[in-house]
């Protein structure tokens, strides 16, 4: 699928290598474990690759979100964007500072991937990746130089990172390859995504905060005054798919605030009723409410992608400090995924 991206024949043999290093049963899978798994005495040559070897990771990166779109595409898919930690050591590492991990639930000293997934009922698979850049490091290009970082590389926030990669999406793929999108408050309560995607006629149901402002005919209003305001025979008990234990069982609301075309979807523990989650809704055309809440829910499983991309194909195991090299491993775990 990707042979003719490696136009050396030593770096199409190390990539080939690396890729069976990734899918191997080693426990740890960086350039030293994965130079033994094919025979090397040294590390050197996957270094190569990772480091110095003339190969594109973004042409990589389009083979692989191609096979995906072709083998999982469906017209119930979503492309989720949410991002992962990377725990590290020292400061040089590209992107690296203290601040705050999902993956550790605390501020550790990590490097921020943020990413798409697309998931269907065929399956799910990791399909683009950007490495987040604090200020701390967009702002001291001495730094940057050290790193690989181009001149031109500036600050972006994660939602910004979101877009990007969903405009290459839809600049190579067409608005049919977005079915539907999705992702956490960090996401949902970012306005600039939030207009990007209604320019773009893009269906989403993204997580926003209670005191999310929803246009009404009265005038702006609160997601959670709207929700104490909603008729309590309006709540709907569903299943946000399967988990570990089963359906995951909540009661829901849909409230159409009645002066633009969003929606807001509010989630509610059945064993917590204080606990509540709010999304906002945008459909080009009218849909269920199960499909609202199918869509919601389908953000869940993307942790558990990030984990088997760990766990199996060594995500994180990386031990390469430079810019590029952290795309090229990464590109190559996606696809051993």
């Amino acid at each position: 699928m990707v042979a003719g991206r490696f136009a050396q024949v030593q770096s199409r043999r190390r990539a080939r290598g690396y890729l069976l290093g990734l899918l191997s049963g080693s426990e740890r899978k960086n350039s030293w474990t994965i130079a033994e798994q094919v025979g090397d005495l040294s590390p050197d040559g996957m270094q190569r690759l990772l480091n110095f070897y003339r190969w594109e990771a973004d042409a990589v990166r389009d083979d692989l979100r191609g096979y995906v779109l072709d083998h999982l595409g469906d017209p119930g898919g979503v492309v989720v964007a949410d991002e992962t930690g990377f725990l590290k050591k020292g400061i040089k590492s590209a992107g690296v500072q203290r601040q705050y991990s999902g993956t550790a639930g605390r501020i550790e000293n990590c490097q921020l991937g943020v990413f798409l997934t697309y998931t269907s009922p065929r399956g799910r698979a990791l399909i683009d990746r950007e490495l987040y850049l604090p200020k701390t490091w967009t702002e001291d290009r001495d730094r940057c130089a050290e790193a690989v970082i181009g001149p031109d590389a500036e600050f972006a926030t994660k939602p910004q990172l979101a877009r990007k990669m969903l405009e290459r999406i839809l600049a190579e793929h067409g608005r049919e390859a977005v079915p539907w999108f999705t992702a956490d408050e960090a996401y949902g309560d970012n306005p600039g995504l939030r207009d990007w995607l209604d320019e773009q006629d893009i269906n989403y149901v993204m997580a926003v905060s209670c005191d999310a402002r929803f246009t009404t005919p009265t005038g702006p209003r609160r997601a959670d005054e709207l929700t104490a305001s909603a008729p309590k025979r309006g709540w709907q008990r569903l299943s946000a798919g399967q988990g570990s234990k089963g359906h995951r069982l909540y009661d829901w609301l849909l409230i159409n605030p009645g002066a633009d075309h969003h929606l807001l979807l509010v989630r509610r523990s059945i064993s917590k009723p204080s606990e509540l989650a709010y999304y906002l809704c945008r459909s080009t055309t009218p849909v269920p409410l199960a499909e609202l809440v199918r869509v919601a829910g389908s953000r869940w499983g993307v942790e558990e992608t990030f984990q088997f991309a760990k766990n199996e194909t060594g995500l994180d195991h990386y031990q390469v400090r430079r810019y590029d090299a952290w795309y090229r491993h990464i590109t190559l775990s996606m696809l051993a995924a």
